[in-house]
């Protein structure tokens, strides 16, 4: 993924976001702060980017965003219900209307048979109630899969702020 992408969606976001006068906040664990700094390289981004968490250990994501440590265990870091509850944690300790979060496998290393390298799963709240959930398979080296789930990340924002319902897998 281009960097060019990453700028063209943060600038759709930024755009969105403030048209709707919502802050956003991010919970990023493979993607390590990434997506926040696709997010801060738009001029003015202080204005609708309220703040991320970067919670890369299982510990991180139970400390600073309230991970069940039963959820970890029964579903795993890389789950629809690891990242539903780093979103909420976010959403809970931010001041942000909109949240999203990413967990997933990179690579090269981490892989299980029922959860391969590239497996990345996200979520977005909204402060009003609205949710999505979403697991999806990228391809490519680490950097690759991390830039696309920056995108998928920043996509998902879009589409919820727009009321387009998620894509089936």
């Amino acid at each position: 993924m281009e960097d060019q992408t990453l700028q063209d969606l943060s600038l759709k976001v930024g755009a969105a976001l403030g048209q709707q006068e919502l802050m956003l906040a991010s919970a990023e664990s493979c993607t390590g702060g990434w997506l926040g700094q696709a997010i801060t390289s738009v001029a003015g981004s202080s204005a609708w980017y309220e703040r991320g968490f970067i919670t890369y250990s299982n510990a991180a994501k139970q400390e600073m965003l309230g991970v069940n440590a039963k959820t970890l265990e029964r579903y795993g870091a890389v789950s629809e219900e690891t990242a539903y509850e780093m979103a909420e944690g976010a959403l809970v300790r931010s001041h942000a209307q909109v949240v999203v979060s990413i967990t997933g496998i990179a690579g090269p290393d981490g892989a299980t048979e029922e959860k391969r390298v590239g497996t990345i799963c996200f979520a977005w709240l909204m402060k009003d109630g609205l949710a999505r959930t979403e697991t999806r398979l990228f391809s490519g080296n680490r950097e690759m899969v991390r830039s696309q789930a920056v995108a998928g990340a920043l996509q998902g924002i879009l589409d919820l702020l727009h009321g387009i319902p998620p894509a089936v897998a």
